[in-house]
């Protein structure tokens, strides 16, 4: 299988959160099947929807280099996601969580499956993905929206 370039979206409000997306990328790189190729900062942001209460979220956009399915590559995201303290069955939509590993886009594909939409569905409109993944690949173009990275970030400020 040929090497595709992801995009992921790492974000996460509890516990030590800097050391926890530093783990977070080198258990990315542990990952016998992806390679890392750069990271953007660590970017503060306010919760977006969700409860009431919660702590400001670190986030931040990782590139990967990939031969992993789309199915095999979100199942070693939730693996790590597990192993950093991520309880799936018992937070809530929007809640706080230790690590929120998201998969944005796969080099061009489309996907809408039950258990995986790629690219992600809400990207385009959210500043706390935009912001990092702009550092990290300003000229990846969105395989529906047909535009780049810069572009929609462009957008979603303009739109706040």
């Amino acid at each position: 299988m040929p090497t595709l370039t992801a995009y992921i979206a790492l974000g996460g409000n509890l516990g030590d959160r800097h050391a926890t997306l530093r783990r977070a990328v080198e258990m990315l790189g542990e990952v016998g099947r992806i390679v890392v190729r750069r990271v953007s900062d660590f970017i503060e942001t306010p919760p977006q929807g969700g409860p009431a209460g919660q702590g400001p979220y670190l986030n931040a956009a990782v590139e990967v280099e990939t031969d992993l399915s789309p199915g095999g590559l979100l199942a070693a995201l939730q693996e790590i996601e597990k192993s950093l303290g991520r309880d799936r069955h018992s937070e809530q939509r929007w809640g706080a969580r230790t690590c929120d590993l998201d998969i944005l886009m796969i080099a061009d594909k489309v996907i809408d499956s039950p258990n995986l939409t790629i690219p992600h569905p809400r990207m385009h409109q959210r500043l706390f993905v935009l912001l990092p993944l702009a550092q990290i690949a300003p000229q990846a173009v969105h395989p529906i929206l047909g535009k780049t990275v810069a572009q929609l970030l462009a957008e979603a400020e303009a739109g706040r």
